[in-house]
C-alpha cells in the first residue's frame, strides 16, 4: 500500500484498559505474537451494539482472565485518542482496512489477587505480564503507541496517584 492509500483508510474504534492495582501500579503484558519486546495494556475493538464499558470488561476478561466482579470502573477518557500504525503493520493487520486505531480508555481498579490474573486464555494475547509504575510503562510500550498511552495515563494520573497513596498507607 502507498502512504496515500494508508492515509485514506479509517481508524478502527477500540477500547483501552488501564488496570490498576491497590498500589497504583498498572498491568502491562508482553504481546505473545511479537518476537521483540512489545508490551501493552489490554485493548481491542468495540463490537457492534456494545457500550464502551462492556467492551472494556470483555477485552479485560479475554486477555487477562479478570472478570467484572474483580474490578471497579473508576474513570474513562473524555476524548478519543488516536494513533497510526507503521506502514508495514497497516498494510497487513486486519487485511489493510485501517490506518490505525482510535481509542477511548477506561481506568479499572483491580480488587482481586494476582493469582486471579490468568493470561493463558482461549486466545492468549500475552506471554508474560507485570505491574509497572505509570512512569515505567512508556519505556516498555512500542513506539507508535507511546503518545496515546501517555495521554491515557495523564488523564488518569490523579486516580493513579490516589491509589498509590492509599497503597502506601496500608
Amino acid at each position: 500500500m502507498t502512504p496515500e492509500e494508508i492515509t485514506a483508510l479509517p481508524y478502527r474504534p477500540c477500547v483501552g484498559v488501564v488496570l490498576a492495582n491497590a498500589h497504583g501500579r498498572v498491568f502491562i503484558g508482553q504481546r505473545s505474537d511479537w518476537s521483540e519486546p512489545a508490551w501493552q495494556m489490554p485493548q481491542g475493538g468495540i463490537d457492534e451494539g456494545e457500550t464502551l464499558r462492556e467492551a472494556a470488561l470483555r477485552e479485560l476478561r479475554e486477555e487477562t482472565g479478570v472478570t467484572a466482579d474483580l474490578v471497579k470502573v473508576e474513570a474513562e477518557t473524555p476524548d478519543w485518542l488516536t494513533y497510526d500504525f507503521p506502514p508495514a503493520i497497516a498494510a497487513k493487520r486486519w487485511s489493510g482496512r485501517f490506518r490505525g486505531q482510535t481509542q477511548k480508555w477506561v481506568l479499572l481498579r483491580f480488587l482481586g489477587e494476582d493469582a486471579q490474573i490468568d493470561i493463558a486464555t482461549e486466545h492468549p494475547e500475552f506471554s508474560e505480564w507485570l505491574w509497572a509504575r505509570p512512569d515505567e510503562v512508556l519505556d516498555r510500550i512500542v513506539p507508535f503507541k507511546r503518545a496515546v498511552y501517555e495521554q491515557a495515563l495523564d488523564a488518569f494520573r490523579p486516580q493513579l496517584e490516589a491509589l498509590s497513596e492509599m497503597g502506601r498507607a496500608v
